[in-house]
């Protein structure tokens, strides 16, 4: 199986963390979303204890909500004691919601509004990780009207490319996020930060993609950050105390994906860092990382149910089941690998090569191109591993369908963390 969270029962049956998925499939109705909260709570701590243990105790993981958010991850998170990075007011409202500290978020994106800056600077926001200088320019005028001192860090563009796929590379000198460091565009924010007078900065944040399997492109990054903070010392006099390295190692979707180790992943960057400062007798600053993926990707599993198989002789066969695009878009957009199993004949060996086809008026609405499962039948539980991080973000209500419920399953049962909607959850916005 894909992973250790995915066993098949003494009947044949998939488990899920333990669980009967077929069971839980009949008990709430498909789909259905399905998360492993031990594992995302053993992702935490991995993450954790790697930041205290390599660089420093007040280095801390953040925790990407764009993954995944709902009120229940931001409870989970504040219970293991880590940040969380937010992109936009809904992802902070939820985390405020949760009664998460808004004090240990940090405020993203590309293009935050005066109505967002405000927004954010009500609740508390800890730090703005400020993209451009526009953003800068504004934050500090809303600053000076509140009367606060607002912290923030800057988003530098280090130039690296990471080699993985061109949606979902951020870490490019021409990449739409940040301030390049190539161009001088990053000294101009640091001189203009430095200069304005209701702002503290406190250091930088770079992010150069996702999906990342090898360690290389994060230790270039840190090689280019520090070298960068050091320049920055020398022209300004300013020694940052912050480096934030952003996210995007891998996780496994299908099984010829690698196994990644993020503990030693994470040591490897911090021998760098370290050297580094060394050789440059630059302080080591508190190191920050946004994992989102690599916490609650593999900790998420979607089960259907299958409505029809359909046999075009010659051509393809179609398992068509009850969602699809509208709560995982990301065969769609970026042709996402994914491996599915026949969760009601999981002990059987795989004899069926077919594509699982979703239920929109859509010829795009597909899950996953040929792949090899035992043969369905109407009513049997089709499920699909990995999908805890941009599935249930990313949902929709194309069609007019509306979206599942997020299960979680602890070592005290199973229960909801978020309903399914309703017919009239859908229509409670028309007017």
């Amino acid at each position: 199986m894909l992973s250790k969270n995915i066993t098949v029962s003494a009947d044949g049956t998939l488990l899920f963390a333990g669980f009967n998925t077929v069971e839980l499939a009949n008990k709430y109705g498909t789909p259905l979303y399905l998360f492993d909260e031990e594992l995302i709570r053993e992702r935490m701590r991995e993450y954790k204890n790697a930041l205290t243990d390599f660089f420093s105790t007040d280095s801390v993981p953040e925790y990407a909500s764009k993954a995944f958010s709902c009120k229940r991850i931001y409870e989970i998170a504040a219970e293991e004691g880590i940040n969380v990075d937010v992109v936009s007011v809904g992802e902070l409202y939820t985390a405020y919601k949760a009664g998460f500290p808004t004090g240990n978020c940090f405020f993203h994106g590309n293009n935050k509004t005066d109505e967002d800056i405000i927004f954010a600077i009500e609740l508390g926001i800890g730090c703005f990780v400020v993209d451009n200088l526009d953003e800068l320019y504004a934050i500090n005028r809303i600053a000076e009207e509140k009367g606060i001192c607002q912290n923030v860090i800057l988003r530098v563009t280090p130039g690296i490319d990471p080699h993985t796929h061109k949606k979902i590379s951020t870490g490019s000198v021409e990449s739409k996020f940040g301030m390049a460091i190539e161009t001088g565009d990053a000294f101009n924010g640091v001189e203009a930060a430095l200069s304005l007078s209701n702002l503290k900065l406190h250091g930088f944040h770079c992010h150069i993609g996702s999906q990342i399997f090898e360690s290389q492109p994060f230790v270039t990054a840190a090689e280019v950050m520090v070298s960068f903070m050091v320049d920055v010392k020398k022209m300004f006099g300013y020694t940052a105390d912050t480096l934030n390295l952003g996210g995007g190692f891998g996780v496994r979707y299908v099984e010829n994906d690698p196994i990644i180790n993020y503990r030693e992943r994470i040591e490897e960057v911090a021998v760098k860092v370290k050297k580094i400062c060394e050789n440059e007798n630059f302080p080591l600053p508190r190191i920050l990382m946004e994992p989102g993926r690599s916490l609650v990707a593999d900790a998420g599993m979607t089960l259907y149910t299958v409505g029809s198989v359909k046999e075009i002789e010659g051509y393809t066969n179609y398992v068509s089941v009850d969602g699809g695009m509208t709560d995982n878009p990301r065969y769609a957009l970026y042709e996402s690998e994914y491996t599915v199993y026949n969760a009601s004949n999981a002990g059987a060996e795989p004899d069926y090569v077919a594509t699982i086809a979703g239920r929109c008026c859509e010829s795009g609405d597909l899950i996953q191109e040929n792949v090899k499962i035992k043969k369905p039948c109407r009513g049997d539980i089709i499920a699909v591993a990995t999908t805890g991080a941009y599935n249930y973000s990313m949902a929709s209500n194309y069609n007019r369908v509306a979206r599942p419920p997020v299960v979680m399953l602890s070592k005290d049962g199973d229960y909801l963390a978020v309903k399914r909607e309703t017919l009239d959850d859908i229509i409670a916005l028309d007017v």
